[in-house]
């Protein structure tokens, strides 16, 4: 399984916000998540935790783009880059400067030029389940069946109409979208059916780190920060388990760490299971 790393070159981001925000201490970061294991970058300029303030996709650019283009140069091809934007002026940009996945958290719903773009780019596309934007999210965790079977029946329409733009199929990376729209549940019992839109044959990516479901469970142990990494690298492996892609994490070390445990168990197990036969 793949460890997308992940690179916020914002002042507001919910976990690191502000920590990366100037270019030369993003640049470091994402070398240092690649010395941690990580095997993608994900870089983005814009916030889009509840709540977050909108940017235009000038500010946007103007954020990241000494980012992607040293990253590039010095960790790519063999750490392929994604960028995290809605824009598809922004996805143009990136691609021309050498990145080979954009990273969509709103599926094509928050600019109406980015299937088309995407098509013509010929790039890779991680379409993310999501409703409404940072201002309007909280107000539609609603379902009327299970978050799992609602969120594949969302993801398939819009896969649907990439396709239907000119995306290949091949290249849609589908993602659940935990912490858009839902509720700590809701996350839950998304992560619980991820097999409902793994059926659909297309990669998947899970993007758990230290969102707001997670934090519950560092309360009672009170180090919110450490807790919620450990938290995020079990879900990394077990995800593993599961078949999942991509897990996109803030603490690539710890996720890598916690999939090589679940692969050696599973290596283990098959050399046991081969034992008990012979």
């Amino acid at each position: 399984m793949h460890v997308m790393g992940i690179v916020n070159v914002t002042p507001d981001s919910f976990s690191d916000g502000g920590l990366w925000k100037e270019a030369h201490a993003a640049i470091a970061h994402g070398r240092e998540l690649v010395e941690q294991g990580a095997d993608i970058l994900d870089i983005g300029g814009e916030s889009t935790r509840p709540g977050a303030t909108m940017i235009d996709s000038s500010q946007e650019w103007e954020r990241i783009h000494d980012v992607v283009k040293a990253l590039v140069a010095s960790v790519y091809p063999e750490v392929p880059l994604s960028v995290d934007t809605y824009h598809a002026s922004t996805a143009r940009l990136a691609a021309e400067a050498g990145a080979s996945i954009i990273n969509d958290v709103t599926g094509g719903q928050g600019d109406p030029e980015m299937f088309a773009t995407v098509a013509e780019l010929g790039c890779d596309y991680i379409l993310q389940h999501g409703r409404g934007n940072p201002q309007t999210m909280n107000s539609l965790e609603h379902y009327e069946q299970h978050v799992a079977v609602e969120v594949r029946d969302e993801l398939l329409r819009s896969r649907d109409a990439a396709v239907a733009a000119g995306i290949a199929p091949e290249r849609i990376i589908l993602d659940p979208g935990l912490g858009f729209a839902k509720t700590g549940d809701h996350d839950w019992d998304a992560i619980a059916g991820i097999e409902l839109i793994m059926h659909e044959g297309h990669r998947v990516l899970v993007g758990a780190s230290r969102k707001r479901f997670i934090s519950e469970l560092s309360k009672p142990i009170g180090a919110e920060g450490p807790d919620r990494d450990v938290a995020t690298a079990v879900i990394s492996g077990l995800l593993s388990d599961m078949g999942v892609w991509s897990v996109r994490v803030h603490n690539a070390a710890a996720s890598v760490v916690a999939i090589g445990v679940h692969e050696q168990l599973k290596s283990a197990q098959a050399r046991w299971q081969a034992a008990q036969n012979a």
